[in-house]
């Protein structure tokens, strides 16, 4: 049906074919690799066929690009990494809350896009993805940190994996992140390539991963552990009583980053937008 589609010559239906291979394949190879669970496949098949059939490589690519190195950094194992996975309330594998918290900023902008075609949809778009990967790489490459994070609200230290905590090694890696998903442009959309759009794109990556600390450190819910006095992001079983420490209850981990995201994207559109005017 597929190659079908690509001889009739119509360039939509080929898009339209190319994503559906992309998303069936992307799908595949995601759940195969322990990237993704079964139903995170599912969903993330769904919108990368809508990146390729109604973007191209100019938007898929650096969804892709995130996707691919984040998930390859969330494979690394540390001791630290280890003792932090406790405190997290979700694992290495994205489900498909994460699908839609990751991703889903950037998916409505490319419905957007699709509907009212306008350049700044592009720039959110890559905002919001720079964001998720600062906030990933930060996550991933703080663990390595020899210091113990410090929370960003107060400066008290707190151990590794506390939402809402920061370090010297995890903040860089949250630059790197944003810069190495804005230096993907260079390659998926070089006439949209500049410094002016890297520095951009970098900052909206930051912005971000700031938010995301900033909401993980106040408005995150933190429940602490009955048995071994720590605070951790997992409410627990139904039969075990967890305390609210901190936060609000519904304020969760795939919340939180949503909201790193939509920032990431609005701090890029106005970047955009100042840019252009200056």
């Amino acid at each position: 049906m597929v190659a079908a589609l690509l001889v009739v010559g119509d360039p939509a239906l080929s898009h339209i074919a190319a994503g559906v291979a992309a998303g069936a394949l992307f799908g595949v190879a995601a759940w195969k690799l322990r990237f993704l669970t079964a139903r995170g496949a599912w969903i993330g098949g769904l919108l990368a066929l809508c990146l390729i059939g109604l973007g191209g490589m100019a938007w898929a690519g650096p969804a892709f690009c995130f996707f691919v190195l984040s998930s390859l950094l969330s494979k690394l194992e540390t001791r630290r990494k280890r003792r932090a996975s406790t405190l997290a309330e979700k694992g290495d594998r994205r489900d498909t809350g994460q699908v839609y918290a990751n991703g889903g900023v950037g998916w409505a902008l490319l419905a957007a896009h699709a509907l009212w075609p306008h350049e700044a949809w592009f720039w959110g778009f890559v905002g919001a993805f720079a964001a998720a990967t600062a906030d990933t790489w930060a996550t991933e490459l703080g663990a390595f940190s020899p210091e113990r994070p410090r929370l960003i609200t107060t400066g008290r230290c707190v151990p590794p994996g506390t939402s809402g905590g920061v370090s010297l090694v995890g903040t860089t890696g949250a630059l790197a992140g944003a810069l190495v998903l804005g230096g993907s442009l260079a390659f998926f959309a070089p006439a949209r390539f500049s410094g002016e759009a890297l520095a951009v794109v970098a900052a909206a990556g930051l912005a971000g991963a700031l938010a995301d600390s900033l909401a993980g450190a106040t408005v995150q819910a933190q429940f602490r552990h009955p048995r071994r006095e720590y605070l951790t992001e997992r409410a627990g079983p139904a039969d075990e009583h967890r305390s609210l420490e901190r936060g609000w209850r519904f304020v969760g981990n795939d919340l939180v980053n949503g909201l790193c995201t939509a920032t990431g994207a609005l701090a890029a559109m106005a970047g955009h937008a100042a840019w252009l005017a200056g």
